[in-house]
């Protein structure tokens, strides 16, 4: 069975719906008869490489909102985060285009390597203080630590081109898929998730997936889960909020 995700490293929902994902996966009886496959998906295309600013800023003047009620948002994030056993820095992350980043993942998947390259982009943005963006040497550096060639990646990188059209054929079959944030999961070509679900759910996916042969079908109370759209991220809401 093959499960497809599509994600953006720039989506926090993305980066605690793995590893929600990943906690169901575990458990599950006939795992090592699951391939994972990583998808590309930008919040925003078509960013300048070099257009970069910093998280916080950004998401309050995206949603009209104070920087200190941003701040409260990023908190809670970081909670969500917390509670799946991932790092997470709340202030001073900043964010720009993922375009590149993408393309590498698509040379890692070539090399077996997307999967810990992935993860280490994740890391990288959301809990280490050096910035991920317009900076190709930071992406080398990730690469090998992934077990990919340093210069092939640094190739990568160089020549725009490179893996440029698979990003965009996964962001046109995304859009074909009804897909309009993410994180979004395809089991099988049967069933979407859409957003970051509970381990639970993905436990349901994962049962009927497995033993279903029905067209794609979103799971039924799948389509509200937490995600990133090209609108921004939702931001859970602290307790009594309405």
């Amino acid at each position: 069975m093959r499960v497809e995700i599509w994600s953006d490293i720039a989506c926090p929902w993305c980066y605690v719906g793995k590893a929600r994902f990943e906690k169901a996966l575990a458990a599950f009886p006939h795992r090592d008869g699951v391939e994972v496959v990583h998808r590309s998906f930008e919040l925003d295309p078509g960013r300048a490489k070099d257009d970069t600013g910093l998280v916080i800023p950004m998401l309050a003047q995206k949603y009209g909102m104070s920087e200190q009620q941003a701040k409260e948002g990023e908190a809670r994030l970081g909670e969500n985060a917390a509670a799946e056993g991932l790092d997470y820095l709340t202030e001073g992350r900043d964010h720009g285009s993922t375009f590149d980043m993408h393309r590498l993942l698509h040379f890692a998947k070539e090399q077996g390597r997307q999967d810990a390259l992935l993860d280490l982009l994740y890391r990288a943005n959301f809990a280490d203080e050096r910035s991920v963006f317009a900076d190709d040497e930071r992406l080398v550096e990730l690469a090998a630590a992934a077990g990919l060639d340093a210069d092939a990646a640094r190739a990568v990188l160089a020549d725009p081109e490179r893996y440029a059209a698979e990003v965009r054929a996964d962001e046109r079959e995304a859009a074909e898929l009804g897909a309009n944030g993410v994180p979004f999961f395809v089991l099988d070509r049967k069933y979407g998730v859409s957003g970051a679900q509970p381990a639970v759910v993905f436990t349901q996916a994962l049962d009927q997936a497995w033993g279903s042969r029905s067209p794609l079908t979103t799971l039924d109370g799948a389509a509200t889960g937490d995600a990133c759209g090209p609108d921004g991220c939702e931001v859970p809401q602290a307790k009594g909020d309405v």
